[in-house]
């Protein structure tokens, strides 16, 4: 292991060298890419020099406990020993952790597509929901949210909607979601009380560059519309929609957020980009690891990663079997607890598989 970290040190070394050069940023792109290295195994080096730190106070403790005559230096100094050992115990634990490979992914911008699916008007209803809580949890979390396109119905709910959200790492925390998502409660439509169960689909895409998805202009079939929705001054007149066919795959996407036709161009071919991107990272795992599972199943309401249950104020991750009892706090943005929680079952199972 500290074979390993010694070299990532080297690394470091030679970079923070680098940077140092006056002709460092002479060539943007490479600059940025060095120092997004830099900052990704500057902790694991900073916590390899605290390690190191403790490891020789605990050899000068241990030095003094061998040569000291005095019973109360000594037990101080025993105190010192064990202390600073347990520190290093600790320390290289998490080491261990940090030297897990990281999903390559994890940096990277998302695209978040949710769908109603079993439950008609609630479900709709319950994917405006989730688009609210995770609208929050992003703005808490410091990442930034631009819808791409959505489907809405009569009483405010989505038939679907995409987003994007940017920011370091905005992967890595918003990975997990993919998967259904039901909920049971008393519908609005409801007169008798009764509960419900709907389903909800989520899709997370990792961003691609445009270097990684090649997209011929000659694949591309685009068609321009006026915007639909349920209504209202926000509704363009014009033909300002887009709708992208890829006719190679069939992907078709849409985005009418914007008043701008080229605008929306942009954004629907950067959803057509991470469909793509998605697809051939699924190729390419069935490749090592054979068949996966598909990220959002069919929408039966049998096929859950989550219930959100309103009637016990309860939350159940069904992967990790974790329950939570504040539903209202995580449907206002507050899905730390629940996202550290399945980060921590990740790199317990990657270590497991080391």
């Amino acid at each position: 292991m500290f074979d390993t970290l010694n070299t990532i040190e080297a690394r470091f070394l030679e970079l923070e060298a680098k940077s140092a050069d006056p002709n460092f940023l002479s060539d943007s792109q490479t600059a940025a890419a060095l120092m997004k290295e830099y900052r990704q195994i500057e902790p694991t080096v900073l916590k390899l020099r605290e390690w190191r730190k403790f490891k020789k106070e605990a050899e000068e403790a241990k030095f003094l406990s061998e040569i000291e005559q005095d019973g109360e230096l000594l037990a101080l100094a025993d105190a010192e020993y064990k202390s600073c050992i347990a520190a290093c115990e600790a320390l290289e634990a998490e080491l261990r952790v940090m030297l897990i490979p990281r999903d390559p992914n994890d940096d990277r911008n998302v695209i978040v597509e949710i769908r109603a699916g079993a439950g008609g008007e609630e479900a709709a209803l319950f994917a405006a929901v989730l688009y609210r809580m995770y609208a929050m949890y992003a703005e808490a979390t410091g990442f930034r949210t631009a819808r791409l396109g959505a489907n809405e119905t009569e009483l405010g709910g989505f038939r679907e909607i995409a987003f994007s959200v940017e920011g370091d790492g905005a992967y890595s925390r918003f990975k997990f979601e993919s998967g259904v998502h039901r909920v049971q409660r008393v519908p609005v439509t409801e007169s008798q009380g009764r509960i419900q169960t709907s389903t909800v689909t989520v899709a997370v895409l990792p961003e691609a560059e445009e270097v990684e998805v090649e997209i011929l202009p000659a694949d591309i079939k685009m068609e321009s519309c006026k915007s639909s929705g349920a209504g209202g001054q926000h509704i363009n007149k014009t033909e300002s929609a887009v709708r992208l066919t890829h006719l190679p795959t069939g992907i078709v996407v849409e985005c009418q957020e914007e008043r701008s036709q080229f605008k929306n161009r942009d954004k629907a071919m950067k959803m057509l980009r991470a469909r793509l991107y998605d697809i051939k990272q699924r190729e390419q795992n069935e490749q090592i690891a054979g068949s996966r599972r598909a990220q959002v199943g069919t929408g039966d309401r049998s096929e859950r990663i989550r219930t959100y249950n309103y009637p016990q104020n309860r939350v159940t991750d069904h992967r990790i079997g974790l329950t939570l009892y504040h539903l209202e706090k995580m449907l206002n943005g507050d899905l730390d607890e629940l996202i550290d929680a399945l980060l921590t079952d990740e790199t317990a199972k990657k270590m497991q598989n080391d």
